[in-house]
């Protein structure tokens, strides 16, 4: 058993994670201990306002992850992905596509809320590019350790970073991609998007939200 686990090991460290760019140092070990070892990140500065690392959750074996941008404040506060408004409407449109949210992976491409400070607000941010980059060895990790076949990138920073800068959410919205041998992504709305948008954009966005998830879970099931 001890040889199986360390040649599985191996296996899933000689394997290239399905990102975009290339990634230098992929931090080792399970799920569990990528997760204590985030808490300490210190790769870029957003770790100082931050409450809290917001690492990926869900199932090691899940067949799905869900890849998001970034936490929000809701998210940062309670150290998890996917709580406040956007994570409610997008639990919604799992449930309408025929998804089981518990048996899915959701995670982010930054674990680190970034803010500006509005009185008692903390309005959300957009992380730069050396702010991503920082965060991309997290992610691939996650990836080589979760090894989903299938990915839904939220949002276009999601989507860039799976499949280069010149991806364009409006024009290759859930359109299957293949990341590597086993590995099939799209790319779709991501929920805080909708949220911000005005009727009818917003509602025209979340059935394409819907049926992009559909999609994931007829393919699920094939």
């Amino acid at each position: 058993m001890r040889d199986y686990a360390a040649a599985m090991a191996r296996r899933v460290a000689d394997a290239p994670p399905p990102l975009a760019k290339p990634v230098d140092e992929i931090p080792d070990g399970s799920l569990a201990a990528l997760r204590r070892r985030a808490r300490g990140c210190r790769r870029c500065p957003l770790w100082r306002d931050a409450t809290q690392t917001v690492f990926g959750a869900g199932p090691g074996d899940a067949q799905v992850m869900l890849i998001g941008e970034q936490p929000g404040s809701q998210e940062d506060l309670e150290g998890r992905p996917f709580v406040g408004p956007a994570g409610r409407l997008l639990r919604d449109a799992l449930a309408e596509a025929g998804l089981d949210a518990d048996r899915l992976y959701l995670t982010n491409t930054v674990k680190h809320f970034k803010f500006e400070p509005r009185g008692k607000v903390r309005l959300h941010r957009r992380a730069n590019a050396a702010e991503q980059t920082a965060c991309r060895p997290w992610l691939a990790a996650e990836l080589l350790r979760v090894r989903p076949a299938l990915v839904v990138a939220l949002g276009a920073m999601a989507a860039q970073t799976l499949f280069g800068h010149a991806f364009r959410l409006t024009a290759e919205r859930g359109r299957w991609r293949a990341l590597d041998a086993r590995t099939q992504a799209l790319a779709t709305w991501h929920p805080s998007a909708i949220l911000r948008m005005r009727a009818p954009q917003r509602d025209e966005a979340r059935a394409q939200l819907v049926a992009d998830l559909a999609r994931a879970a007829d393919r699920l099931r094939r």
